[in-house]
């Protein structure tokens, strides 16, 4: 079973939170994405719906996780 990226062709890195604006990814995450395997895919998605969770992460300034 392949899981598919959280990719949604917003394609934009926010230079403050070091984050992608659309899938809430960092670069390291998005660049290893196609050579991760299963559980490390599951992981980088689990820290994506944390993000997404706080998705005012882009505001000024950001909400403090919780």
């Amino acid at each position: 079973m392949s899981i598919d990226s959280p990719c949604i062709n917003i394609c934009r890195m926010d230079r403050r939170t070091g984050l992608c604006e659309g899938c809430f990814r960092t670069i390291e995450e998005i660049t290893v994405w196609s050579r991760a395997d299963d559980a490390l895919k599951r992981e980088i998605l689990a820290r994506v719906a944390r993000r997404g969770a706080h998705s005012d992460i882009f505001d000024d300034p950001p909400r403090q996780a919780e």
